[in-house]
């Protein structure tokens, strides 16, 4: 490694299960890259729900991953490990990692890294990894939405659904999202959706109908869970599918399992932090070819809800669980 990368870096760390303010800066020692590998100076990082659940204590990293939060960065290569083909040191990346986000210097699989868009800063290309990769595969390649298509994302304000309006609008998808408020309604009309249900004034199962002339929704992306799993057997179309994320409100729900034969459903799901680099490399792939020229030209783009220091990542979580932002929440790393 050269010599002016030091040996010691700042980093958050979970000093305990629990609240926000557990989140403390600390002393570790900078990664060395391994084969494949390379070391990012992290300019900015990515903030993401599954961090406020590792903070809490329910969502463990993956053996051999760092323990410190933090999946998604921007910043630049410092170093590289043996067999490294692509990346040069020197080069601006933005890069899907499986946890150290939350620190000065953090290293990656080169094949889970991809060049920052151009015309893209480091706030903006930090918020970009963990939406796009877990949209891409959950909407396009698991849930295989299609051109024409109606599709609904509930959470519409959240990084998650900000991301999905976008994708699925500009891939031809007709767009309806859930929110909380009306707030949130107009930023998510604004992003393209054609209809968003504010779920505390309306049925969003009857919105989806009247919306379809009773049709339903071909493809349903749920981060919710709970009673929403039951309503949105009801909200699909016939064939429809239903990609579960995330359990907001419960995992376990009670359901009329006969929706899903006769409305010839399917109900799958996923989660990304767990699979083998060699998989997240194909999903960036994907992203490069057919997300990364939407990026450059600004069809998509991420949404910033608030930028904090990284001393202060107890802030960006207490913003996280407030449940008012609206797009993403980024550390400014320095």
């Amino acid at each position: 490694m050269a010599e002016k990368i030091p040996t010691t870096m700042t980093a958050i760390e979970i000093t305990q299960p629990g609240g926000p303010l557990v989140l403390k800066a600390g002393k570790r020692g900078v990664p060395e890259p391994g084969p494949g590998e390379l070391l990012i100076e992290v300019k900015a990082a990515g903030v993401n729900r599954p961090d406020v659940l590792q903070r809490q204590g329910h969502y463990p990293p993956p053996a051999g991953a760092s323990d410190i939060p933090g999946l998604e960065i921007a910043g630049d290569i410092v170093a590289v490990g043996a067999n490294v083909t692509r990346f040069r040191i020197g080069e601006r990346v933005t890069a899907l990692v499986a946890g150290g986000g939350y620190a000065e210097f953090c290293s990656v699989h080169e094949t889970n890294a991809l060049p920052i868009p151009a015309g893209y800063g480091y706030i903006e290309a930090a918020a970009i990894p963990e939406t796009y990769f877990t949209v891409w595969h959950n909407v396009f390649q698991r849930g295989a939405l299609k051109e024409g298509e109606t599709f609904l994302v509930h959470g519409g304000s959240s990084g998650i659904g900000t991301t999905a309006i976008q994708l699925a609008h500009a891939f031809g998808a007709s767009v309806m999202t859930t929110v909380g408020s009306q707030e949130k309604r107009e930023a998510c009309l604004k992003l393209a959706a054609s209809h968003a249900i504010n779920y505390r004034e309306e049925d969003f199962v009857k919105a989806v109908k009247d919306a379809t002339e009773g049709k339903g929704a071909n493809l349903i992306l749920d981060m919710v869970g709970g009673d929403y799993i039951e309503r949105n057997y009801e909200a699909a179309a016939l064939d429809g599918r239903i990609v579960q994320i995330a359990f907001l409100h419960g995992a376990k729900a009670t359901s009329d399992i006969s929706k899903l034969m006769v409305k010839r459903l399917t109900h799958t799901g996923s989660t990304l932090r767990n699979r083998p680099v060699e998989f997240k490399a194909g999903i960036a792939r994907a992203l490069e070819t057919k997300v990364w020229p939407l990026l450059v030209e600004r069809r998509v783009a991420p949404v910033i809800d608030m930028v904090y220091p990284l001393h202060e990542a107890w802030r960006a979580h207490e913003r996280m669980e407030d449940g008012h932002h609206i797009g993403k929440i980024v550390l400014d790393v320095g």
